[in-house]
Formats: C-alpha cells, sequence, structure tokens
C-alpha cells in the first residue's frame, strides 16, 4: 500500500502568522455551509445541461476553497471536453474542489473517503470510483471501470502518489490508472498545485498527512492568514505520445516538479 513519511508533528509547520479563533470559527461554519448546500444541490445540478453543470460545478468547489479563507491562482487550461485522465500531487483535501474547479471529473478515491461525513456523502453523490486498498485483487477491475469511463468520454481525476504528502517531499506516481488511459487512448492532464504563505514562501499548513484528522486539517486551513492555492495546469500529454504506463507516469511526474517562482494572485 502507497504510504508516506510525512505527520502532522513532524511536517506541518507552526509559527506561521494564524488568525483569530472568531474569524477562523466563522469562517468554518461558512465552509461547512457551501459543502452541505452542495450536497442538498446535486440532484437538481444533474439535470443542467453539461455546459452549465459544468460552470456551477466550478464555482461551487471556488466558494468552497475562497470560505475556508484560501486564495486561489489558476492558470492554465485542461480540455473542456472529451475523456481525459486528469493528475496531480496529493498535499491536502483542498487538492479535490481545486482540480475540480479545473475541469469537474469523476474522482479516484480510496473507500475510506465514503466514511467521511457530509464529504463522504458528496464523494458518493458525485460519482466516486472508489478502489479498496486492502484488496489487490480488485484493482484490475478498478482500472477497467476507469477506462470504460474514459471511454465514454468523461474526465477522470486521481491522485498517483496514493498517499497525501506534505508539499516538501513527494512519492512516486503509481502506474495502474495510467493504463486505463492508454487503454482507452485519452490523453493525460498533469496539474501542479502548490500552497504558499502570504510571503510567497511554501507552506504545509494545508497539509493533510499521517495521523491527522480532517477535523484537525479543516481548523488549520481556516486559521491560517494570507494562505494561497497556486494552481498550474501544466501541457497535455497527448494519447499515443507514450508506448507505456511506465514511461507515461514518469513524463506526468515530471510535469508536476517545482514550478519555480509564483505569479499574480487572483480570487
Amino acid at each position: 500500500m502507497p504510504t508516506a513519511p510525512c505527520s502532522p508533528r513532524d511536517c506541518v509547520e507552526s509559527g506561521r502568522p494564524w488568525t483569530g479563533a472568531i474569524r477562523a470559527a466563522l469562517r468554518l461554519a461558512a465552509l461547512l455551509a457551501v459543502v452541505v448546500c452542495g450536497v442538498a444541490l446535486v440532484p437538481l445540478i444533474a439535470r443542467l445541461p453539461d455546459g452549465s453543470r459544468r460552470r456551477w460545478i466550478r464555482r461551487w468547489c471556488l466558494a468552497v476553497v475562497h470560505t475556508a479563507g484560501v486564495r486561489t491562482r489558476i492558470t492554465g487550461a485542461a480540455p473542456p471536453a472529451g475523456g481525459v485522465l486528469i493528475v496531480s500531487d496529493h498535499v491536502s483535501w483542498l487538492d479535490i474542489p481545486l482540480l475540480a474547479a479545473v475541469r469537474p471529473a469523476r474522482m479516484v478515491a480510496k473507500t475510506e473517503v465514503r466514511g467521511w461525513p457530509v464529504a463522504g456523502a458528496l464523494a458518493a453523490r458525485g460519482g466516486t470510483l472508489f478502489i479498496d486498498r486492502d484488496r489487490l485483487r480488485a484493482l484490475p477491475g478498478t482500472v477497467d471501470e476507469v477506462a470504460a469511463t474514459l471511454r465514454g468520454g468523461s474526465a477522470v481525476a486521481a491522485f498517483p502518489e496514493g498517499s497525501t504528502w506534505c508539499g516538501r517531499g513527494r512519492g512516486r506516481y503509481r502506474r495502474a490508472l495510467f493504463q486505463a488511459a492508454l487503454d482507452a487512448g485519452v490523453p493525460v492532464q498533469p496539474v501542479r498545485i502548490r500552497y504558499l504563505s502570504g510571503d510567497g514562501t511554501a507552506s504545509t499548513a494545508p497539509a493533510f498527512v499521517g495521523e491527522d484528522s480532517l477535523l484537525a486539517s479543516l481548523w488549520r486551513v481556516v486559521s491560517a492568514r494570507g494562505l494561497v492555492a497556486e494552481v498550474s495546469v501544466r501541457p497535455l500529454l497527448p494519447a499515443g505520445a507514450h508506448r507505456d504506463r511506465r514511461s507515461l507516469a514518469e513524463a506526468a511526474r515530471g510535469c508536476t516538479g517545482d514550478p519555480g517562482p509564483p505569479s499574480g494572485t487572483h480570487g
């Protein structure tokens, strides 16, 4: 099973500027309200035409991030239609709405997510493809399901490291889901996500790692001051450009490396 050496005690920063407890509590309440509203509106949004549905999902995902007190900086764009596998390093629960803001997609997630309060229900209603990491024999079936989804013209988003890292280190990309892209004959869209403090330096405050609880991670995010999520949509890896899943996974990981100095902020 993929694991990371990161832990809240060893990796998550302390000593950064934090906002007051009252403001943090208001942010958390607003965040939970936005998420609950999203869950309630899923049946209605599902009936909208594709273009309208995608716009509403993007707006809602950005609202989740912004109500948590996180500004966003998004550059580049993913293909607006057609099957595509969207991949990124995995640092935080914030990664999920940020990827959906790039392009709404069916997520690939571990089965434990299904049991998360509120978020689990939202993931299930949103068509998340769950992987049972305790049953590796089920992996080929999951790969086939992802390939069929891609072949049908839908986007699928995944975190190939298989575990969250704090952002200072990275894991290698597991290759199985890249086989789904090869089998379906669709491109891979790498996305690079970084979290920055107000002074532009890398921040590990959003990291959701090790034995961290979701509530502790939520509180750390809403308590942080000046947090920025920088999302860079990297050049598309076209279908057929790589002959095997190993080279495809390595190419995707190479696209999500250190981006250098940040640029302008939005949100």
